[in-house]
C-alpha cells in the first residue's frame, strides 16, 4: 500500500512540481567543464527530490493510518535521515539556483551539515528500546549479524563517539556516492529503486525469521527492532522512485537535484545500519561505491603524477566514470542502462548473499 500510494502521488502531481518550479525559475545550472552535452540540460527544473521526500513520508504515515498502526521508531528514523540530509541538498540546490553557479554550499558547510544529522541520527538510535530492551540500532559493525566487535568495548564515552564516527562515515560516503552517480537522466533513480528495494526484501525476511520463529538454524537468529517497518519505509521510497523515474528519465524533464540524491543516500545509509546490514551496503550500493571509487582514482592519480613529475596526468577522461564514457562517444541513454544492469548484478549478489548466510547460518 505505501509503495503504490507513493508511486501514485509522484507519478501524478510531479507535473504540478515542474509547473511551480518553472515559475519559481529553479532550472539546474549546467558547469562549463562538464560534458558539451549537457549543455542543452540547461534551465531544466531542478530539486525534484521534494516530490520524492513528500511521496514517501505522506504514502508511509497513510498506510499506517488506514492499518490502524502507529509508526515505528526504525521507520521515524530513516524519514528523519531522509529528511535531514534533503534539507541540506535543499539549501546547496537552492544557492546554485539563486547564484546561477554550480557551487552552491561550500564543502566545510556541507560536511558541517551532514554531520549535525548523522550526529542527531547516532543519539536517538541508541535510545527508546522496546519492550525486548532492543534499540533501533546496534553498537556493533554488522554484515549480516552484529559481529564480535562491539565499538562499545572501549567504555560507553569512547564507544558512543565511536558508533557516532561510524555514522557520519556511513551516511557522508552513502549520500555523497547517491550524489555523484546523479549526473545522468535516470541514473540515480534507477540505482537507488534498486538499492533502496533490497531493503524491502531484508526487511520483509528479518520479519519472517525472527527470533521467535527460528527452529531449525538457531544461528541464524539475531534480533532486528521493526524488520517489517523498514521493510514498509523502503517500500515508500521505492515508489515514489519508481513514479519519479517516468518523469526523470531521458530526456529528463524534472531532476531531484541534491534535495533528492542525499535524501536518497541518506535514507539508504539508516536502512542499512537500522537492519543490521552496513557491511553488506558496500555490495548492495556497488555501482555508487564505482562511480565514487572512480572519482577518487582519479584526483588521487592526477596529484601523485603533478607532485612526481610536474604535470597531472588522468586514468579517465573525466570522472566520475558516467562521464568517462560519454566523452568516448557512448549514447547517455546507453551508459545509463549499462549502469543499470551493473547496480542489478550488485544487488542481486548482496541480497544473494544475504539470504544463503540465513539459510545456512555463515
Amino acid at each position: 500500500m505505501a509503495g503504490a500510494f507513493a508511486m501514485f502521488i509522484s507519478l501524478f502531481l510531479t507535473p504540478a512540481f515542474i509547473w511551480a518550479f518553472r515559475k519559481l525559475e529553479w532550472g539546474q545550472f549546467i558547469r562549463d567543464d562538464g560534458p558539451k552535452t549537457h549543455h542543452t540540460k540547461r534551465g531544466t527544473p531542478t530539486m525534484g527530490g521534494l516530490v520524492i521526500l513528500f511521496a514517501s513520508v505522506v504514502s508511509y504515515f497513510v498506510a499506517k493510518l488506514v492499518n490502524g498502526e502507529s509508526p515505528s521508531m526504525s521507520a521515524l528514523l530513516v524519514i528523519f535521515m531522509m529528511l535531514g540530509l534533503g534539507a541540506v541538498g535543499f539549501i546547496d540546490d537552492f544557492l546554485k539556483v539563486r547564484k546561477q553557479q554550480s557551487l552552491g554550499l561550500g564543502g566545510w558547510a556541507k560536511i558541517a551539515g551532514q554531520g549535525l544529522v548523522a550526529v542527531v541520527f547516532a543519539v536517538l538510535a541508541l535510545q527508546f528500546p522496546n519492550d525486548r530492551g532492543l534499540t533501533p540500532a546496534s553498537t556493533k559493525i554488522s554484515l549480516f549479524r552484529d559481529l564480535p566487535v562491539d565499538l562499545f568495548i572501549w567504555g560507553s564515552v569512547i564507544g558512543t563517539g565511536l558508533f557516532i564516527l561510524w555514522i557520519y562515515f556511513m551516511v557522508a560516503s552513502t549520500s555523497n556516492g547517491v550524489n555523484i552517480a546523479d549526473g545522468l537522466d535516470g541514473l540515480a533513480t534507477g540505482a537507488a529503486i534498486m538499492a533502496i528495494g533490497a531493503y524491502v526484501v531484508i526487511g520483509f525476511w528479518q520479519f519472517n525469521q525472527s527470533c521467535r520463529t527460528a527452529v531449525e538454524n538457531i544461528n541464524a537468529c539475531y534480533e532486528v527492532r521493526d524488520p517489517l517497518d523498514l521493510a514498509v519505509i523502503a517500500s515508500a521510497i521505492v515508489g515514489a522512485c519508481v513514479g519519479f523515474l517516468w518523469w526523470n528519465t531521458s530526456p529528463a524533464q524534472l531532476f531531484m537535484g541534491d534535495t533528492g540524491s542525499l535524501g536518497l543516500g541518506g535514507a539508504l545509509a539508516a536502512l542499512a545500519v537500522l537492519s543490521r546490514t552496513e557491511l553488506l551496503l558496500v555490495l548492495i550500493g556497488g555501482l555508487f561505491v564505482i562511480v565514487t571509487g572512480s572519482v577518487i582514482i582519479q584526483r588521487g592519480f592526477f596529484k601523485l603524477t603533478k607532485w612526481r613529475t610536474g604535470t597531472g596526468r588522468r586514468v579517465f577522461l573525466m570522472s566520475p566514470l558516467h562521464h568517462h564514457f560519454e566523452l568516448k562517444g557512448w549514447a547517455e541513454i546507453t551508459i545509463v542502462v549499462r549502469f543499470w544492469i551493473i547496480s542489478a548484478m550488485c544487488v542481486s549478489a548482496g541480497v544473494g548473499l544475504f539470504y544463503f548466510e540465513w539459510i545456512y547460518g555463515i
